[in-house]
């Protein structure tokens, strides 16, 4: 995406709707006046007199202890440097939004102004009775290192600079791995580190605590190699400065080393210097956006190399986000005085030992591989891993625990432990899995409407994000005028006007002849309907030409999936396809089916619809409990619904045994688990609600789809079409942006698993 189009795109996303990322949500009900009373004036006051008498009941009756300070003076912003407190809160908002979404713990955002350390620390300690915890961020050094030196000695809660600290412990995890890999004793290496700031500083600390010797570690500034004969350097930077005489320069500091850490600039690295480091080097060039060396050139240099940067489209970045979220659940769950170096270390080694235990399915399943495991390209778990929350946050609670800075125990951890896997947002992660997994093997797909802004601002999305690489039909004058009005930028993207005699042409008409010449189709008319985008789109698609079809934007369902029956046709031992909603809900994805192709299904054919429907809902790596739907529950009522949906169930019951199914049954009573055991215990789907519903006809699943996502506030994703030999999918009429690259995504999972057979 072009800077312009892509600066705003960053702003309308901050600025449509409500403004920001971020707002409060009430916690409980506020419906009635009882409601008001108990919230404000005078129920409040049983829990203030409660909290006068025992301080530690604020933890009991307010938010304070899920709750986190994310705070800065806006002197050292990401690359941006010294723009504010002002212009840093949007950073600080999207901090408090991972805290949340990795972690569920609420933030308060914090811009102050003040530079000086007492005025900033003088601040914040007077938070302390609000907040749990206190995140420090994008404070600049030296200052950084004195402002958090006091907190953390004058403040009874957890305080962390995670711009020093969460570096230091995620890499120090990554080298940990590298350096037994490469069978390197960590007393033995010799390090070179590129960079002084606070981030360099504090993971030069974190090696020297996991075993590195100060005397084999050399540090460069942006002035050169820190030595003692230097008069510029303050405290902090000297502690770390060499007596060596034998170097100047990076690149003669390099022969010989064995470990290489950058947090500096971009390109100061060459292969030349990297071949000249020790046998099974490690090197972690983590300056962002661009390394200190690129990754590429880096493995090419020599084949003994690990390589690690910041970066989410190599192997092995090194993200803070694999260790903020929980080292502050961790904390903030047995009520710490602090984080010390303890519960430091034990993060570092939490986040080192998830690397080599089996890789969960799902997360092999979100960047599309099957053989993730420890090794030179995995010294590290990659930020989409579930288990993170449960490992890291646990480990950290057992080293406040027993380094003596909790205030609550944990006895039973195994609750703990799920209290801990029920705290994700299962949706967010859900998507963004989904989304990883497109990455990892993007497809060609073509759009069969790319005259359209929608389309075309889609597909910049998809091809930016390495999803997808599209292919637009059209009238190639009209699509290159919306690109320019609205400063779409596609590359050499491929443009096809099916209008014209455009290659292929012949090969299509002949194909859709030969398929439907005893339907009533004559050569002529399959010449005239390959000029249709639909038809040759589908034909791009059962040519491999493309791996998928993106249409209905703006044509009804109908039109827009004849021509793929009639030129891919079904899978083998489907006889019909159907039509499935993901709907995005505060329960978590429920699937809805069909809900868009068939009107009023038999019993055979709702079975076929089921078994469909079941299928697809596992390629998501999530195991479907299935409803079938009605007004009836389990014989209540009689009519040609219910009998419908009995007989559909006991055929499933004796055809599929594997398969979790029940019905007939009402939709209240298929999602509420309690509900349903309290009334009907008998039901296969008794503990845990169903998260697939089966329709007894079209105008019901229709109808029920559109209004949870009007009314309830649910996120459609879909239709997702079922059951073709090859993926065709059509959107619903009017689809937002955002709603057209979910599908694309959906498209090319779907044609990452038709290629594997899956």
């Amino acid at each position: 995406m072009n800077k312009p189009t892509l600066n705003q795109d960053a702003l309308n996303y901050h600025s449509k709707g409500r403004p920001g990322k971020i707002q409060v949500v009430p916690t409980k009900p506020t419906n009635s006046q009882r409601d008001l009373t108990m919230a404000y004036s005078p129920g409040v006051a049983e829990p203030c007199l409660r909290i006068a008498d025992n301080p530690d009941d604020i933890y009991k009756y307010t938010a304070k202890g899920n709750l986190v300070a994310v705070i800065s003076n806006g002197t050292a912003v990401l690359g941006l440097g010294n723009i504010g407190p002002e212009a840093s809160k949007p950073v600080m908002e999207g901090k408090g939004l991972l805290f949340k979404i990795y972690a569920d713990i609420d933030v308060f955002d914090l811009e102050i102004n003040a530079t000086s350390v007492d005025e900033f620390v003088n601040i914040v300690k007077s938070l302390e009775p609000t907040f749990g915890g206190i995140n420090l961020e994008d404070i600049s050094a030296p200052t950084c290192f004195e402002i958090e030196r006091r907190l953390k000695a004058e403040m009874k809660i957890p305080v962390m600079h995670d711009d020093q600290h969460g570096t230091a412990i995620i890499s120090g995890a990554a080298l940990l791995n590298a350096c037994e890999i490469q069978e390197k004793k960590l007393s033995e290496i010799k390090m070179v580190i590129s960079g002084a700031g606070a981030a360099a500083i504090s993971c030069s600390k974190m090696y020297l605590a996991l075993g590195v010797k100060k005397e084999n570690l050399v540090m460069f500034d942006i002035n050169g190699l820190i030595t003692t004969e230097r008069t510029d350097l303050d405290a902090i930077r000297l502690e770390f400065a060499t007596t060596r005489k034998d170097i100047t320069t990076l690149a003669e500091a390099l022969i010989g080393a064995d470990v290489f850490v950058g947090l500096s600039a971009g390109n100061i690295v060459t292969p030349q210097m990297l071949q000249q480091m020790a046998s099974r080097p490690v090197v972690f060039a983590m300056a962002n956006p661009v390394p200190e060396i690129d990754y590429n050139l880096a493995i090419n240099s020599r084949d003994d190399i690990i390589m690690a940067t910041g970066r989410s489209d190599f192997p092995n970045q090194v993200n803070n986000v694999l260790g903020f979220p929980y080292i502050f659940r961790g904390a903030l769950d047995v009520r710490a005085t602090a984080i010390n170096e303890e519960m430091k270390i034990a993060a570092v080694n939490a986040i080192a030992e998830m690397a080599k235990k089996p890789i969960p399915e799902a997360v092999n399943l979100a960047y599309n591989t099957t053989n993730l495991k420890f090794g030179r390209d995995y010294i590290i778990p990659k930020p989409m891993d579930p288990r993170l929350i449960t490992e890291v946050s646990s480990a950290v609670a057992r080293a406040a625990i027993d380094s003596g800075v909790a205030r609550k125990a944990i006895t039973d951890w195994d609750s703990y432990l799920e209290g801990l896997r029920s705290r994700i947002d299962i949706n967010d992660k859900l998507l963004r899995n989904l989304t990883n997994k497109a990455k990892q093997n993007p497809k060609r797909i073509v759009f069969a409407e790319a005259d359209t802004y929608k389309i075309l601002r889609a597909a910049q999305i998809v091809k930016e994000e390495g999803i997808a690489t599209p292919i637009l039909l059209g009238n190639l004058n009209r699509i290159k005028q919306i690109m320019k009005d609205n400063d779409i930028e596609l590359g050499d993207v491929q443009i096809i006007d099916p209008e014209e005699n455009c290659e292929y042409l012949d090969e299509y008409a002949n194909y859709l002849y030969n398929k439907r010449q005893r339907r009533g189709v004559t050569q002529y008319e399959s010449r005239k309907f390959l000029h249709d985008r639909n038809y040759y789109g589908a034909c791009m698609v059962q040519f491999g030409r493309a791996d998928a079809l993106i249409s209905g934007l703006t044509k009804d369902y109908v039109t827009t999936i004849k021509p793929a029956l009639q030129i891919i046709g079904t899978e083998d031992g489907v006889s019909r396809v159907a039509g499935m909603y993901m709907m995005i809900t505060k329960k978590g994805p429920i699937f809805f089916g069909d809900t868009t192709v068939n009107v009023n299904p038999t019993v055979q054919e709702l079975v076929d619809i089921t078994v469909l429907i079941e299928h697809s809902v596992r390629r998501f790596n999530i195991n479907p409990r299935v409803a079938l739907l009605s007004y009836s529950n389990f014989g209540s009522n009689e009519g040609p619904i219910p009998e419908k949906t009995r007989e559909t169930t006991k055929i499933l019951h004796e055809k599929y045994p594997e398969m979790i199914v029940d019905g007939d049954m009402q939709a209240n009573f298929a999602l509420n688990e309690s509900l349903l055991a309290d009334n009907f215990p008998f039901s296969a789907l008794k503990g845990v609600p169903a998260n697939t519903l089966i329709f007894p006809n079209l105008e019901s699943g229709n109808i029920a789809y559109k209004l949870l996502q009007e009314i309830g506030g649910a996120e459609a994703v879909g239709p997702i079409l079922l059951g073709l030999k090859k993926p065709v999918h059509v959107l619903q009429l009017g689809s937002s942006v955002r709603e057209i690259v979910n599908m694309i995504t959906i498209a090319v999972i779907d044609a990452q698993a038709k290629e594997l057979g899956i």
